[in-house]
């Protein structure tokens, strides 16, 4: 049953990761589903999206050679997200993954 579950959620799940459109088509598409596998990767895709709001906020406000090395680190998890996501597999992100599933727990 979790490989059906996985099968059925990984089409969306790929496309919250396709640029903040992406994520709200996934978001409406899954509405009536309530696929637990495309859920994790919509969180997900929030924190990234959050990270990336971060890294260009400290660019323009801070440093900009910081706020690159922010971006790099969530392009990076970006690709490492839906590398997995791609592999119909559950994994956070590394180091605040744990965390964006808590604070979007409210997101289905």
């Amino acid at each position: 049953m979790k490989d059906s579950v996985i099968k059925e959620g990984k089409t969306l799940a790929i496309i919250s990761y396709l640029t903040f459109v992406g994520l709200i088509i996934a978001i409406i598409m899954n509405l009536e589903k309530r696929n637990p596998f495309t859920l994790f990767h919509i969180r997900q895709m929030f924190g990234l999206m959050i990270m990336l709001i971060f890294s260009n906020l400290v660019e323009q406000y801070v440093n900009s050679l910081l706020g690159t090395a922010f971006w790099i680190i969530s392009f990076a998890c970006w690709l490492f997200a839906i590398y997995y996501a791609i592999k119909e597999e559950y994994k956070l992100i590394p180091v605040l993954g744990e965390k964006f599933q808590e604070w979007f727990k409210n997101v289905n």
